[in-house]
């Protein structure tokens, strides 16, 4: 069964840290590129962050530019996003989607298969 798998959700206080992890099983993440989104209550999904399939090159949302940090482990079938210093604002319901493109940018029509999401809270 092809799955996209996100974890490491959860409530933080500003400026605390989380780890999301995208999974994947059925396929092989090797082949693909690999982009994180977000959408947060009442507002459109918005693009994050996105990892080549080659060379590992990334791409930030101005937003999060500086505090988080993509990364991708193949032996593990593993895409992870390093969220620092976090805001309120960075409230919202996380998905990873997997592109066809060598080097996506963070527009939703280059990405053909997304996760379920995991919620992240960042609230004192």
């Amino acid at each position: 069964q092809v799955q996209l798998v996100e974890s490491g959700g959860g409530l933080v206080q500003p400026g605390g840290s989380l780890r999301l992890s995208c999974a994947a099983s059925g396929f092989n993440l090797d082949y693909y590129a690999i982009g994180w989104f977000r959408q947060a209550p009442g507002k459109e999904r918005e693009g994050v962050s996105c990892i080549s399939r080659s060379d590992g090159s990334t791409y930030y949302a101005d937003s999060v530019k500086g505090r988080f940090t993509i990364s991708r482990d193949n032996a593990k079938n593993t895409v992870y996003l390093q969220m620092n210093s976090l805001k309120p604002e960075d409230t919202a319901v996380y998905y990873c989607a997997t592109s066809g493109y060598s080097l996506p940018m963070l527009r939703e029509y280059e990405y053909d298969y997304w996760g379920q999401g995991t919620q992240v809270t960042v609230s004192s």
